[in-house]
Parts: C-alpha cells; sequence; structure tokens
C-alpha cells in the first residue's frame, strides 16, 4: 500500500520525503525488517526504536515513523507523528484492510482461566463446524496454522497480521486472550470485538501496575472499548461472583451476560458434584436447563465452562450443541494435567502461578481426598514480589508437605526469591531446593499409594529462565521421566 493512503487517517503527521512510495511491510523491530519496509521508533522500557533507525534502514526500510526529529538520510521518508505507538495501531489497521471487521472477534480478559477459557470458547465453536482462530499464552493457531506464542496478546503489528491471514483462510471466529499489560499498552486498539469475557481478578503483575485498583481499570478497557452505539449487537460477558464486575457492567453500553454459582447470575451452575474424574452440574440459563459432565475437574473450571457458554450464547448454539461439545472435552495443556505411567499416586502438572490459581489448584487436589497432598512451588523473579510469601502460606495451609524451587528465576537470584518466599515461615512441613529438577524428583521419590503431588507454576511452558537464557524444561517431562526411571511404563 502507498505510504499516503496509509497516513490518510492521521491528524498530524509531518511527512519529509516520499509519500507514494510503497510500504510492504510494517514493524518496530529493526531485526525483522525487510526491504521495503516500515520502521516504526516506539519507546519501551528500556530501549528506544530511535536508537535503531541505522539497522532498519540497513536491513530495507524505506519509511521510518518518528515522534521526534532524527537525522535524515537520503532516499528514506519520514514520517513525525505525535505518538508513534498509537499511529502503530491505525496504520497497522489500515495496512491489513481492517481484519477484525471481517470476523466475530470474542476477547478474554481476568488473571486466571483466559486459556482455559479460550480454549473452551474455541472447542464449542470448532465443534459445531464454525471455523476459528485462537490468539494466546499456548500458541498462535487456526485451520491450517499452528505457532507458538511469544507474548499473550502480541503487539499490533503481529497481531493484525495474524487477524488477516485468519480472514484469508475463512476463519469465522477469532478468540484471543487479552492481558492487563496489553489494554494498558493499546496492544488491541483496532480490534473490533464482538464480546468480551472476564473471568476474575486477584493479585498478579503489581511490578506492572503497582496497585490492584490499576490493574482492575487495565482489566475493565476492555469492556469499555467495545463501543457506544448499536448499529451491531455487542456483549459483555461478567462473572456475577467477582465484584469487579459492578464497575465494568458500569463502563460498557454492551448487553450483559453474567455468569457463576450466585442465584442472581443469568448463566449459572447449580448441584455440582466433583470427583477424580471429573465435575458434574445442572448448567441454568435463559433458555433453559441441563445436565453436564465434565473431564475437568475442580470449582474453578466449573466458572471457566460457564464463562465459555455464556461467550457463545449469543451465537445461536442450542443447549443440546452445548452439552454435546462439552462433554466430549479432553482438557487444556498445562491446566491441572495429568502425568499417568501406571503409578499408585496422582501427578498434576498446573499453570498456577498466583496466589489464587494456586489455592484453587490446591483445594481441587484436596477435594479428591488424597492420602497426603504435596506441592512444588516457586515464584518468578523479575516479576511482583509481594504475592511471594502469600503463595508460600496457601501452599503450607493446603498441602501436607511442600517442595519450595525454583520457577523462572530470570535475573534474580533464585536463592533470594526462595528467601522471599519462606523467610517467615514458622511450620515445618516444607523442604527447600533451588534445583526445580531435583525438586520434582524428590517429591516423586517420597510419594505413596492415594497421594497426590501438584507441580505449580509452568503448565504448558516447554522452557525455564535463568539470567537471560532461555532452556528446555518441561515439568511433565522431568515427572515421566523419573517415573519410568523407577519403573512406572504403563501409559
Amino acid at each position: 500500500m502507498k505510504l499516503i493512503e496509509l497516513i490518510k487517517p492521521l491528524l498530524f503527521a509531518k511527512v519529509t520525503g516520499n509519500t507514494e512510495v510503497e510500504v510492504a511491510g510494517i514493524h518496530n523491530d529493526s531485526r525483522v525488517i525487510e526491504e521495503g519496509y516500515m520502521f516504526v521508533c516506539t519507546k519501551g522500557a528500556n530501549m528506544d526504536g530511535h536508537d535503531y533507525i541505522p539497522q532498519a534502514i540497513e536491513r530495507g526500510a524505506k519509511v521510518i515513523v518518528v515522534e521526534q526529529d532524527v537525522e535524515l538520510a537520503e532516499g528514506i521518508t519520514y514520517v513525525q507523528v505525535p505518538s508513534t505507538t498509537r499511529a502503530a495501531s491505525v496504520i497497522v489497521d489500515r495496512f491489513y484492510n481492517s481484519p477484525t471487521s471481517k470476523l466475530k472477534l470474542i476477547g478474554v480478559t481476568g488473571t486466571n482461566g483466559k486459556t482455559t477459557t479460550t480454549n473452551l470458547i474455541e472447542h464449542l465453536l470448532t465443534y459445531h463446524q464454525h471455523p476459528t482462530g485462537v490468539i494466546g499464552t499456548i500458541e498462535i493457531r487456526y485451520p491450517g496454522y499452528q505457532e507458538e506464542a511469544k507474548l499473550t496478546t502480541p503487539l499490533c503489528y503481529d497481531l493484525q497480521r495474524y487477524f488477516n491471514d485468519m480472514v484469508k483462510a475463512d476463519v469465522e471466529y477469532g478468540v484471543m486472550e487479552v492481558s492487563s499489560h496489553a489494554l494498558h499498552l493499546g496492544r488491541v486498539h483496532g480490534c473490533k470485538f464482538k464480546t468480551a469475557v472476564f473471568t476474575n481478578l486477584t493479585q498478579d503483575h503489581l511490578d506492572y501496575h503497582k496497585t490492584m485498583n490499576a490493574y482492575g481499570q487495565a482489566k475493565g478497557l476492555l469492556f469499555a472499548q467495545l463501543g457506544n452505539t448499536y448499529d451491531e449487537p455487542k456483549y459483555a460477558v461478567l462473572n456475577a461472583d467477582d465484584p469487579w464486575s459492578e464497575a465494568y457492567a458500569q463502563g460498557t453500553s454492551a448487553q450483559l451476560i453474567t455468569y457463576g454459582l450466585n442465584e442472581k447470575a443469568l448463566v449459572r451452575a447449580t448441584n455440582i458434584v466433583i470427583t477424580a474424574s471429573g465435575t458434574s452440574f445442572t448448567l441454568e440459563t435463559p433458555i433453559g436447563s441441563t445436565t453436564l459432565q465434565t473431564s475437568l475437574i475442580g470449582k474453578f473450571n466449573v466458572y471457566n465452562l460457564l464463562a465459555a457458554i455464556s461467550a457463545v450464547l449469543p451465537e445461536g448454539l442450542t443447549l443440546a450443541q452445548i452439552k454435546e461439545a462439552i462433554e466430549s472435552v479432553k482438557g487444556v495443556a498445562g491446566r491441572f494435567e495429568a502425568v499417568q505411567q501406571g503409578q499408585p499416586f496422582a501427578i498434576v502438572v498446573d499453570y498456577a502461578h498466583t496466589p489464587d490459581s494456586l489455592e484453587n489448584a490446591l483445594t481441587t487436589a484436596r477435594q479428591l481426598e488424597p492420602r497426603k497432598l504435596i506441592c512444588i512451588v516457586g515464584c518468578g523473579g523479575d516479576r511482583d514480589r509481594t504475592k511471594r510469601p502469600i503463595m508460600a502460606d496457601i501452599a503450607m495451609d493446603l498441602a501436607d508437605q511442600v517442595y519450595f524451587t525454583s520457577d523462572n528465576p530470570r535475573t534474580e537470584d533464585p536463592s533470594a526469591i526462595l528467601d522471599d518466599m519462606t523467610g517467615h515461615l514458622s511450620a515445618e512441613h516444607y523442604t527447600v531446593i533451588v534445583d526445580r529438577k531435583e525438586a520434582i524428583e524428590r517429591a516423586i521419590e517420597g510419594a505413596g499409594e492415594g497421594d497426590i503431588i501438584v507441580i505449580a507454576g509452568k503448565g504448558h511452558e516447554t522452557y525455564q529462565i535463568i539470567g537471560t537464557e532461555k532452556t528446555h524444561f518441561d515439568d511433565r517431562e522431568v515427572a515421566r521421566d523419573k517415573l519410568v526411571e523407577l519403573g512406572f511404563t504403563a501409559n
């Protein structure tokens, strides 16, 4: 597309150079710039894109978007705007011909449950022949394409490209996890959501947002950005049992669908029964009631199911269709995922890395009445330090034996992180083992018949970050290898 067409919507854009130049692609990372690309100079916490203009030009950039005066290079066109980040959202959406206006887009935000809920929505839709694409923590996928995710919510340059590719692949629905960081930084500006889903809000990311109020307000942007008109139907799906839902309801003009265990919820679960093989409950909705039996375990998964069901009700699925699809669900990678090699005790791997999600996972495991509940848990480095002692207390309160170990220490000293977790503890039913592999192996060696081991924190992740180096590490593989070593080989 010609530059003159791309920048047409921008109110204050000062161009120096050729406005007729053809733009072949757009990005703010100089390392991925190719011949004919536009390079957008954005400022981050640790670096400034304006410093990488020479590298972008060397790689073939023909247009540079800046928000300050820079040295001009011959043959390069410069576009100066008040905010390159905001301009980028407009330009990229225009470059890809507003792909989300051609999709039915469902966004899911909240502290816990985003991945499971997006996967459930995808399953409900695809099970009944609605082609669906997913963008989330684990991967980006749509019919004919699959890629491991780098961010929960990609930058606009990649995000709109994925949506454009989905449109080309005749995808009908886009379902995406929307992080608080993405909302605060404007990554989803330009995305035309039909439905926004809220799972819950509990402590996380305070290293970034600083306060729970700021964190909650960031999540609320998704609902405010649904729009203020009724030319097309928009829906806000809110957890009736979470107090933040009241604020989000006030902040949106969309039609409300509430879900939960609260009797005031429009979509609710009653008669909940949780066993080691799954969960059953009665689903009550404005269009009728039915009983559901699912292989997903735990009350937190009842909430995830209710959120997903609420999101697809406006799409015309019947209760019979919902029941059929839900009862065929197998589970989500790293979300209360069992590791089974024929051992006489249970091993569960879960992504629980916040106080609330850890409490949910351990409470669910406790409801299965194990002989002994064993927890392996750590906290990530360079992240919210205030949750470390809180998570330790939860593990100590709910588990019979706790192994505190490393998660992704990043640039922090792993021992210092563990000191933050355990420094205040007076009870003695815990062991500190810095090496995560050793902690998992020790826990398995000490487990007996009827025990449950919950390995918390990493879930689906297949890496560990120590310093700035990312190395392969998969809790499921480590556990399975140890079981095989101990002679358990049945699948």
